[in-house]
């Protein structure tokens, strides 16, 4: 007989706006459980205290999860909350995505004191963006363009790309962060997915815990099936090139009318040149959960060895 559980202990990262997905997660479990009980413990991640570095020279893979996976394993915590775009593919030994809830946008936008869209920016504007997979679409759209890092939390960018004497023309940034801290009219221009495709899994959250029958049933209430069969395929897209978060590759599926469409693109980094590819498959009804995902893995996978066959590693090559 399954116990049941009255306290469930959330951890997050220390950003504002982890401490707010966090809450929100907080709230649909409270909403799907009567009663039960939440707490939340902050975890530094070595992602959020390395600030001086670009995130590819951090280490890439794990940069933003490893210390809320370890307390996982401590039992400091029961549930780990995470943007689903920083999570590694391959879940640890022991431990497993719980629930996937509904994705917001998860398009990517550019920001601008003076307004610029990415057409309108002067030749050889700067624009701020630490994200490889931004970088090299960027420039392969405006090759003049000066892309620089910039590291901090979401406020911190809004306000160094709103700052008047900055370093920085316009910063690029994933709108689900604007509109989930409220900076949505600080928009400037949302990028359309031909030009800006963005990474797997942007705009959703993953909820981790341990793979135990008891936590596994209390997030299942939570989780949103259409979002996960689409984030399953972007997922195994980068999975099946071997990628991390911090590779120049793209995707973004869409679940609808029982047809999984899934694009993805591999870009060179130095935006020369870059790959596109599309693909859908049908999820019959009749499939059960485990069934359907495994429809949609393999789409992502078959897409990856596509790519791969059209010479997408030595696009992936670090230059």
């Amino acid at each position: 007989m399954l116990k049941t559980i009255a306290l469930a202990r959330l951890g997050t990262r220390g950003s504002m706006l982890a401490r707010r997905q966090t809450r929100h997660i907080c709230e649909l479990l409270q909403a799907a459980h009567r009663g039960l009980e939440v707490e939340t413990e902050i975890i530094h991640t070595s992602g959020d205290q390395m600030l001086d570095l670009p995130l590819p020279q951090i280490g890439g893979k794990g940069v933003f999860t490893a210390e809320l996976e370890a307390a996982l394993y401590g039992r400091l915590i029961d549930i780990a909350v995470h943007s689903l775009k920083d999570l590694p593919t391959e879940s640890p030994r022991g431990l497993t995505i719980g629930a996937i809830p509904l994705r917001v946008t998860p398009a990517d936008v550019v920001v601008s004191r003076h307004g610029y869209t990415l057409e309108t920016l002067p030749e050889r504007a700067t624009v701020g963006t630490s994200s490889r997979r931004r970088k090299a679409q960027l420039l392969y759209k405006r090759p003049d363009l000066q892309i620089i890092d910039i590291r901090g939390n979401v406020t911190t960018r809004v306000r160094k790309a709103l700052d008047a004497n900055g370093a920085y023309d316009a910063i690029v940034l994933a709108q689900a962060g604007l509109e989930r801290l409220e900076y949505g009219t600080e928009i400037g221009q949302t990028l359309p997915f031909e030009e800006m495709l963005p990474a797997p899994g942007q705009g959703a959250l993953g909820v981790q815990c341990r793979d135990e029958i008891e936590w596994l049933n209390l997030l299942a209430e939570i989780n949103h099936q259409e979002t996960w069969l689409a984030v399953t395929a972007e997922r195994a897209f980068l999975k099946g090139l071997g990628g991390g978060c911090s590779m120049p590759i793209a995707a973004y599926a869409q679940f609808e009318d029982r047809t999984l469409r899934l694009s993805g693109r591999v870009c060179a980094l130095d935006g020369s040149t870059q790959l596109t590819l599309h693909t859908s498959v049908n999820i019959p009804s009749e499939l059960d959960a485990d069934q359907a995902r495994a429809l949609a893995e393999q789409a992502g996978l078959d897409m990856a060895q596509s790519a791969l066959e059209q010479g997408a590693t030595s696009m992936l090559e670090v230059r």
